[in-house]
């Protein structure tokens, strides 16, 4: 049976809904896929080099920020990014993967987040208009979009444990430097993007591996484990 080794980036909290569904999530992968997946948990503040990192087939930043580093969560993003590994982000890694962009990208480095640093020069990451704290809604997914082709639909039920989201006033440089909107909410906002030049780097908002705790493989998951496979093969 073929072995996907996934790391898991992010502070391991039993009591958080996201994480209870993240184990349910890789089990259903693993039935539905006929693999295995040998899931590891790094938490941020372990991670002060890219040494641990070289080791797994795919990187999933999940929920549960503020991390206790967002230096090791910034560096796992950078890794996957710059190594071409199969990258997954939900919720605060979603948060982080756009600082991550803006920062070594588009060459913004006082690019922050509000939450850990509200005084910053240039906030990345702000304020949502309306809490999406246990908050379920509809996203539209952008056709063409790897998102779209996953969930095999333009909509997808999107759950959400949120109060940060990206500053609009910053899409139009990460459009430009080559992200591309994957979903957007009922009020045009986004809730999930893409690098496209990547074999897989999708990054949500939302919170796909809620579905899981509903016994619903995420589509998001199955697009990295996929991706993940596939560069397996041809190593």
């Amino acid at each position: 049976m073929n072995k996907i080794r996934l790391a898991l980036v992010g502070d391991f909290d039993p009591g958080i809904t996201a994480h209870q569904g993240i184990v349910k999530a890789i089990e259903l992968a693993e039935s539905a896929l006929h693999i295995a997946i040998e899931a590891r948990w790094l938490s941020t503040d372990s991670l002060t080099d890219e040494e641990p990192l070289r080791a797994f087939d795919a990187i999933w930043c999940v929920p549960g920020s503020p991390y206790r580093s967002m230096d090791g969560a910034l560096l796992a993003i950078r890794f996957a990014r710059e190594q071409g590994k199969p990258f997954l982000g939900t919720c605060g890694g979603f948060q982080h993967a756009v600082i991550e962009f803006a920062r070594n990208v588009l060459g913004w480095q006082q690019a922050d987040h509000a939450e850990t640093a509200p005084d910053a020069e240039q906030l990345l990451v702000t304020p949502l208009s309306c809490s999406l704290v246990g908050v379920n809604e509809q996203v539209s997914l952008q056709p063409g979009s790897r998102l779209a082709e996953l969930y095999g639909s333009d909509l997808a039920e999107a759950g959400y444990h949120c109060r940060f989201g990206l500053n609009p006033d910053c899409l139009d440089a990460l459009l430009a430097a080559g992200m591309q909107v994957a979903a957007r909410d009922s009020a045009g906002e986004v809730r999930a993007l893409e690098l496209t030049d990547q074999p897989f780097f999708c990054m949500t908002l939302f919170q796909p591996e809620r579905l899981a705790l509903q016994g619903v493989l995420p589509p998001p998951l199955l697009g990295l484990l996929q991706a993940a496979e596939q560069q397996r093969r041809v190593a």
